[in-house]
């Protein structure tokens, strides 16, 4: 009996031994689980926002919730190094000088814009130009434009009007050149028809009108124009005021006191619209945009202009002979102009970017400018054979007739040169019929490249080819020397945001 208790209670031993090791090896044979801990994404930093806002809209503060009110900052720098082979007789501080390289700033400009109501736009603009080795030592910088605006329509651009200093439009798109988005490494002077002869850097004091209507862009502007005597040496050429108020056979600004100038330039946009907030037109999208425009324009200002009507100005002039030779001339300037600017391939940022114009200008008989852009020569040896105002770097610039101009850019894929952004060559021309030239063409022709490191920001390479002429002073008239043409490299480094 005690046997058979023994035995029994060996056995419930036995099998509950082998359970509990069944089960503990079958638990050891379950993988162990490794909890992977779940990392939340990142929540961008105020600075990470900061960094992608200005990307995208610059120094630009809201004033309202639903961001219909802003204001804008904007800087433009451009510094330049240059290597000018000098125009004949060409001379510095009464010493010829057959070569210059020199530095400069081309531009320096601050701008701050901006809607302070849903109806009232703000635009100032301060700054300098072509500061070189020649320019007066602590240059004063100045306002290039002040003006304020009323939009009638606080969500449409059909009607706004403003008064101030600023450009008023036309005759032609680079008349008001947006200088920061310039595709070649300068704009086409010319067509800032009398700058600084009777207005400040082609700006003037007066009111204006512009809209957009659907497609259709327009900007139309009356102005007094500053009287000729506060005229300082223009374009950075030193020495003093440039006035002139001697009679002459070829027409000159008249010293008189100005008549109201009327401008206006006018739009259709094929594709995308520009915008219109203030007065300069962009000289390139970077393929951002599908841009096709064609537009007209034109300047107008009575007896602005003047010349003695006759072979040559006497020795002594009786009051009968000024009041029959001495003619008034009404300034009148028109032109046409085609503007493309388009992506071509949008994945890889290709670009292509045309621009062609088509201009008239009646200064009045044998006008003729010479003009060199931040001369770095101040006179001429020779002007028994060369026009007094051709050193330097300067060419005939302006001049009653005609004048055609092209240049055209190609923006290469955006990573080009992969970190270091990409490559944007171009050509442009410019070719001119002046009456003072006998009507013969008159061409001035530019090659460069731009590195474009971010947006605007780049590094520009250009050599500009142009013409001299020798001027017969029996006759006045002008013969180009074809073996004489000049040229000038420089490179210039802009910033722009």
């Amino acid at each position: 009996m005690i046997i058979d208790n023994i035995f029994n209670n060996m056995k419930k031993i036995t099998v509950i031994a082998i359970s509990s090791m069944l089960c503990l090896t079958a638990f050891a044979q379950v993988p162990e689980v490794t909890t992977v801990p779940i990392t939340p994404a990142p929540v961008p930093s105020v600075i990470d926002k900061m960094h992608e806002r200005f990307a995208k809209e610059g120094l630009k503060v809201y004033l309202s919730g639903d961001s219909s009110t802003w204001l804008k900052a904007t800087v433009v720098v451009q510094a330049q190094a240059r290597y000018n082979w000098n125009n004949p007789g060409s001379t510095v501080a009464g010493y010829a000088q057959g070569q210059t390289a020199d530095a400069g700033l081309r531009r320096l400009r601050f701008q701050l814009m901006g809607y302070v109501t849903k109806h009232v736009f703000v635009y100032a603009q301060f700054g300098m130009n072509n500061f070189n080795y020649l320019a007066p030592r602590k240059q004063g910088a100045f306002f290039h434009d002040a003006v304020t605006e009323y939009k009638v329509w606080a969500t449409k651009k059909y009607l706004s009007f403003g008064a101030g200093l600023t450009t008023m439009g036309g005759p032609l798109r680079y008349s008001a050149p947006g200088v920061g988005s310039i595709m070649m490494a300068d704009a086409p002077i010319y067509q800032q028809t009398t700058n600084d002869q009777s207005d400040q850097f082609t700006r003037k004091i007066g009111m204006y009108i512009k809209g957009q209507i659907g497609k259709f862009d327009y900007r139309v502007g009356v102005a007094k124009p500053f009287a000729i005597q506060t005229m300082v040496p223009s374009l950075g050429t030193p020495g003093a005021a440039t006035f002139d108020t001697a009679y002459a056979t070829n027409a000159k600004f008249a010293p008189t006191p100005p008549n109201l100038q009327y401008q206006g330039y006018f739009k259709w946009h094929f594709f995308d619209v520009e915008a219109n907030d203030v007065a300069y037109n962009t000289g390139t999208y970077l393929g951002k945009k599908r841009m096709l425009t064609l537009g007209a324009g034109i300047q107008y200002q009575q007896d602005a202009m003047r010349y003695w009507d006759s072979t040559a100005v006497p020795a002594v002039i009786s009051a009968l002979e000024i009041s029959k030779k001495l003619t008034y001339h009404n300034l009148l300037i028109t032109g046409v102009d085609l503007f493309y600017d388009a992506p071509i391939n949008k994945e890889k940022g290709t670009a292509i970017s045309i621009y062609a114009a088509y201009s008239y200008a009646d200064y009045g008989h044998n006008y003729l400018r010479y003009n060199g852009v931040m001369n770095m020569a101040t006179g001429n040896n020779n002007t028994a054979v060369y026009n007094k105002n051709s050193y330097g770097n300067a060419f005939p610039m302006m001049g009653t007739g005609s004048t055609e101009f092209v240049q055209i850019g190609y923006k290469f894929k955006n990573d080009l040169l992969k970190k270091q952004g990409t490559l944007q060559p171009y050509v442009g021309a410019q070719v001119s019929q002046y009456q003072a030239l006998g009507s013969s063409n008159m061409t001035v022709a530019d090659v460069g490249v731009n590195w474009l490191l971010s947006g605007y920001n780049k590094i520009s390479l250009n050599y500009q080819s142009r013409p001299v002429y020798q001027q017969d002073p029996k006759t006045a008239v002008y013969t180009e020397i074809p073996s004489a043409r000049r040229g000038m490299i420089y490179l210039q480094y802009q910033i722009s945001f």
